[in-house]
């Protein structure tokens, strides 16, 4: 068995997920903003229990390559800062297998997810089976700390323009809220 990994990223972001009721109401907004559509598909996500940050390893239907993607992030409400590596992998399904053997597997995240880019943005909405619907903002950024602040403004002010309320921020991650 050969597992081949095509490319591999590191990431810094500033990322900002809440939690919404309408999101018809969201693309009528993101529509007058002038943000452009980018597509719309089904992911599963099977997390990974490790030692630090999260583990997990992402399919998409229709796809024959995944994402195996280890990141770390602030667990906080509001635009927060996020480092991510990912590797996009060849034949998911024998990775799947070793890693099932060598990690345990913690739950699986089922969404169909909305791509959205908006002035250096990628908007996320959502809908997460057993979880409801969401927006997630994600901006990369660097390691200055004056540019992430820079970008972390950028979000506030996007979120302002789709009024999206902070008391829906969402400090975790989808693997650790409570499916209904």
């Amino acid at each position: 068995m050969k597992i081949e990994a095509h490319h591999s990223f590191k990431y810094k972001m500033i990322e900002l997920k809440a939690r919404v009721r309408d999101h018809e109401f969201l693309r009528k907004k993101l529509s007058a903003l002038g943000a452009q559509y980018v597509e719309t598909f089904q992911q599963t996500d099977l997390y990974f229990k490790v030692p630090e940050g999260r583990l997990k390893l992402r399919e998409v239907e229709g796809n024959h390559t995944a994402e195996l993607i280890y990141y770390e992030r602030e667990n906080i409400p509001g635009p927060k800062r996020d480092n991510a590596f990912i590797l996009e992998i060849k034949e998911p399904e024998d990775l799947k297998k070793i890693l099932k053997k060598i990690l345990t597997p913690l739950t699986v995240i089922e969404k169909v997810r909305e791509i959205y880019k908006y002035q250096g943005t990628q908007i996320h909405m959502d809908t997460v089976k057993k979880l409801g619907k969401f927006i997630e903002f994600e901006r990369r950024t660097s390691d200055d700390s004056k540019v992430a602040e820079k970008d972390r403004q950028i979000l506030e002010k996007i979120m302002a323009k789709l009024k999206i309320d902070p008391n829906n921020f969402e400090t975790l991650s989808y693997s650790d809220l409570p499916q209904t």
